[in-house]
């Protein structure tokens, strides 16, 4: 049956629909049937398409854009790491040890036997003292505790977590990771990369089958109610597609769409390896694989961020991968499965080699988007050209600069020193020169609200602080580039061409705000409430519910 004679089952009227569909931008009226948009345009369609069993939802003038799509997020680990204290607010070493002595005085009077946990630390609080256990050892009374810095590259363990985890001194890892040493060998109780942290994850208390799901459905609910209706997940294994599988096929299902990869890191075995690519094609009502991740370096902070040049402190000269060739005939190979890749590379020779091998490989994954890298935080004038050139999305998280100082003495900053600090999230650069752009919190390591994202992207400094320091303002984006930055180029960057524009065809996802993203200040926009959520044509949720 043609379009113009389908019957609605419900019809959204007196909008202001900015659809990001350039042939036809700007609507007032959308109709929807079976989970899709079936029209959009005048208030004409209402009488075309409604029925006797239609709903007619009046937007009362309000603005309605795509549903936001996250480009980079970690939400079924990060519902299960992010325990204990959020130290989110700490800024100080005396507000630090503050916090962990408050939160040992909570364990201990429920359990002696318990642990100190916490999350989201800033490198900063440390104020220029070497991460240890020994700094903490007093506030925490001697109990096990194990504090993961803001970036989920680095964690603290204390004297008595190290010793739970059976970690005596060094060890050779199959990547980067390092459990930092004394001079004398004895491990310091900071502990740099995944590889080496998870060792002491693997003893703490973890969370029963039940808590994690039920945390992993808040977090999705709270992505839902800041107008997310779709994501990609940064991080998994087969457990993981397991895990969102039950969610999505149990009580209310996934109110948010999510594409999750599968971390492939160094040393994987050949059988876990060969588990991934059979497992491709795995998909449920809201979510699907398809997706590899991969990582080239670590982080600035620590030098374990890959650059063609040393850092201040003569760190940032090793490739996650022992052996960079590694990387590339892993990226071959999973390229030449179907699947789509995605590399984490901060530094600029990271960057590079991700471009050398994604041209190798042949940039276009089978579903058609190209490979993509992640993060991009520090981009050489060289490899932007080859990024633009080949074709590659640069997915980027602006609202990672808010642990940047004015003054440069910020670990990022102070590592890079002032020259490369310039080409810090080059993201109004990447999209002049043409290459496709995401953009993403990474959350658990920045704030999932994707009305902040969109208001760093635009400021370059935080949101609400007219006096607070801006980073390379040339850089800033436009709302209507941050906009589609977490809509439309990030679902393009996921290979759904059915997500983030309002168009004939297109699923429809939803978010309804009470005031136009478009046309309120970027300060002001982190303050815009969402009015309801929508996916599939049903709402997922309502402000006033």
């Amino acid at each position: 049956m043609p379009n113009h004679l389908r019957t609605a089952d419900t019809v959204i009227v007196n909008a202001k629909v900015h659809t990001l569909d350039p042939r036809q931008p700007s609507v007032s009226t959308i109709v929807i049937a079976n989970g899709r948009i079936l029209a959009a345009g005048g208030k004409h369609l209402l009488g075309e398409h409604r029925g006797p069993r239609t709903q007619v939802h009046d937007a009362k003038g309000q603005t309605i854009t795509p549903g936001l799509v996250d480009g980079h997020l970690h939400p079924i680990q990060g519902s299960g790491i992010t325990v204990g204290i959020d130290f989110g607010s700490v800024s100080t070493y005396d507000g630090f040890l503050a916090a962990l002595r408050t939160e040992a005085n909570r364990v201990l009077s429920e359990d002696a036997e318990g642990w100190v946990r916490g999350w989201n630390l800033d490198y900063g609080v440390f104020e220029g003292r070497r991460i240890s256990a020994d700094l903490i050892e007093e506030s925490v009374y001697g109990l096990p505790a194990y504090i993961l810095l803001f970036d989920l590259h680095t964690a603290l363990a204390s004297k008595e977590a190290l010793r739970m985890s059976g970690i005596t001194g060094g060890r050779r890892f199959c990547d980067t990771s390092e459990i930092v040493v004394d001079d004398a060998g004895n491990p310091t109780g900071e502990l740099r990369e995944a590889t080496a942290y998870e060792l002491v994850g693997a003893v703490a208390p973890a969370l029963s089958a039940a808590q994690a799901v039920e945390r992993a459905r808040e977090l999705i609910s709270c992505l839902s109610r800041t107008g997310i209706t779709s994501g990609t997940i940064m991080d998994g294994d087969l457990a993981s597609l397991d895990f969102i599988d039950k969610i999505d096929s149990t009580g209310a299902g996934l109110s948010v769409r999510l594409v999750s990869a599968f971390e492939h890191r160094p040393g994987l075995s050949a059988e876990e390896a060969r588990s991934y690519l059979l497992s491709k094609d795995r998909r449920g009502r809201r979510w699907r694989g398809g997706l590899v991740k991969l990582f080239l370096d670590g982080v600035i902070d620590t030098g374990t961020g890959w650059l063609y040049e040393p850092d201040t402190l003569g760190g940032g000269l090793k490739s996650f991968w022992p052996d960079p060739a590694d990387y590339a005939s892993t990226v071959k190979q999973y390229s030449e499965a179907g699947f789509q890749i995605a590399t984490h590379a901060i530094g600029d020779r990271a960057i590079g080699a991700a471009i050398d091998a994604y041209v190798s490989a042949g940039v276009q994954s089978r579903r058609g988007a190209p490979h993509r890298i992640e993060h991009l935080e520090c981009l050489a004038d060289r490899d932007l050209a080859r990024l633009s050139t080949a074709g590659i999305t640069a997915s980027m998280q602006p609202l990672h600069m808010q642990w940047r100082k004015a003054d440069g003495t910020d670990s990022w900053s102070s590592r890079l020193g002032a020259e490369r600090s310039k080409l810090a999230w080059r993201i109004r650069d990447v999209i002049d020169s043409g290459a496709p752009v995401a953009l993403g919190s990474d959350w658990p390591v920045a704030q999932y609200d994707a009305r902040i994202g969109m208001a760093w992207a635009r400021l370059r400094r935080i949101p609400g602080r007219t006096d607070a320091p801006v980073f390379e303002p040339s850089q800033r984006l436009t709302a209507l580039e941050a906009l589609k930055g977490f809509s439309v180029w990030a679902a393009e960057a996921q290979g759904d061409s059915d997500q983030g524009t309002i168009r004939p065809g297109n699923k429809a996802d939803l978010a309804i705000w009470a005031d136009d993203p478009l046309l309120v200040s970027a300060d002001d926009l982190i303050d815009v409430p969402i009015e309801s959520t929508w996916v599939d044509g049903e709402t997922v949720f309502s402000r006033q519910e």
